[in-house]
């Protein structure tokens, strides 16, 4: 199957460019998504933390904006935890400030908050929170190579380097396809 001489272009200037930010690469899809709940400007998305300041954004997660049909401005909807929800209300003013500043106008006229249990909705599927990784313990096989490699340094600062970097190289998985 042959290209057309416009798709064969843009894959040229595509590979000239080199490396691009992933986040570009996904900055229409998020757009998108985002538009579909209302969000004219995914930045409130994405920079919530940054926005709503770190304590706020550990126990708020911004759901909806809406329009009224006649009325100015829009309702931003927020989920939180039940317990937190006395606190997040003495906070919502300065938080539309600052979700105003995020447009540039007075765009936000009313903040709603949508209160659920503290692991999420039904079974407790959705978490606030991201898990941490649990560390693994590694092969003794490994630590035995790494150890081969740090001995042969006199420097101990350069062998403990060197060791992790041996143990870097040996574990890692190799590339499918």
């Amino acid at each position: 199957m042959a290209q057309t001489p416009d798709a064969s272009r843009k894959a040229t200037r595509r590979r000239s460019r080199g490396f691009q930010a992933a986040a570009s690469l996904l900055a229409d899809r998020v757009q998108k998504a985002a538009e579909g709940r209302g969000f004219a400007v995914a930045r409130l998305l994405t920079n919530w933390p940054e926005i709503a300041g770190p304590q706020l954004a550990a126990v708020t997660r911004p759901v909806r904006i809406s329009h009224s049909r006649g009325g100015f401005g829009a309702t931003l909807t927020l989920l939180t935890t039940g317990p937190m929800a006395p606190m997040v209300e003495m906070q919502l003013p300065r938080l539309r400030e600052r979700v105003n500043a995020c447009y540039g106008y007075n765009a936000v006229q009313r903040i709603a908050l949508t209160q659920t249990a503290a692991t999420g909705f039904a079974e407790g599927q959705a978490s606030f929170g991201h898990a941490p990784r649990a560390p693994k313990a590694p092969d003794p096989a490994l630590v035995a190579q790494a150890d081969g490699v740090a001995r042969q340094f006199t420097d101990p600062t350069l062998a403990e380097a060197m060791a992790r970097l041996a143990m870097n190289v040996a574990s890692r998985r190799p590339r499918q396809g």
